[in-house]
């Protein structure tokens, strides 16, 4: 079974300018999500999506391929992931290489690991769902969330759980952002990734870090210096 990773990394990025080629812990942001799918062992090809030179050559300096470069309809604001890899299976499969599996991977994902490439691949291979993506729980019940009001005062989402202890709610999962194993006819059919015929990836919260600001860059990255302080004392 033919398995490959797509890492999508457009080149407009807005509120990090140019975050996926930028050095994070010493490499360039790309790199991590890179290493990871190569150090995995599930593909057959490695390819980022792309819709810029630079980060076209970057990409290809730590091992990946790209084939070709996005079209620029792809790589706007607004296009989600789902059209994205569609794109890039299509165009493989119409240039003679077969896809069974397509696993994304974000370019933004340096906490990704290879064991869990790894584990959701087994997974989405036994189990036979349509995706197989990463989550960790949240933090706080979300049954206890609230809201600031437009006159400044806060009202519950639930209220009907104020007296409900913590430990009597159901908890709750996110979507880790990381990497989203799929068929490859699930991603043709753009298949929506958050529905029944999904598996998740559990993932502990301190191996899970959205990097969207400057804040949440400086975060990550001394979280990620010290998961690795703390493996090389091991």
């Amino acid at each position: 079974m033919s398995r490959v990773a797509i890492i999508p990394a457009r080149g407009g990025s807005k509120r990090i300018p140019r975050k996926n080629v930028t050095k994070f812990c010493g490499k360039p942001m790309i790199a991590w999500s890179i290493e990871a799918a190569k150090a995995s062992g599930c593909f057959d090809k490695i390819i980022v999506s792309t819709d810029d030179p630079e980060i076209a050559d970057v990409a290809e300096q730590w091992g990946a391929e790209v084939p070709f470069l996005r079209p620029s309809d792809l790589a706007d604001d607004y296009t989600g992931t789902l059209p994205v890899i569609r794109h890039a299976v299509q165009w493989l499969s119409n240039h003679e290489v077969k896809v069974d599996y397509a696993c994304c991977v974000y370019a933004t994902a340096p906490f990704v690991t290879s064991e869990a490439l790894l584990c959701g691949w087994k997974l989405i291979q036994q189990s036979g769902a349509s995706f197989v993506f990463s989550v960790t729980s949240y933090a706080f019940p979300i049954q206890r969330a609230i809201r600031i009001t437009e006159n400044g005062r806060v009202a519950m989402f639930n209220p009907e759980h104020f007296q409900t202890r913590s430990q009597d709610l159901e908890e709750a999962w996110h979507d880790a952002g990381q990497f989203y194993w799929g068929t490859a006819d699930a991603w043709l059919e753009e298949k929506p990734i958050f529905g029944e015929d999904s598996l998740p990836v559990k993932l502990p919260r301190h191996r899970v870090q959205d990097i969207d600001t400057p804040e949440d860059w400086i975060r990550a990255e001394w979280l990620f210096k010290a998961m690795q302080a703390e493996t090389e004392t091991q």
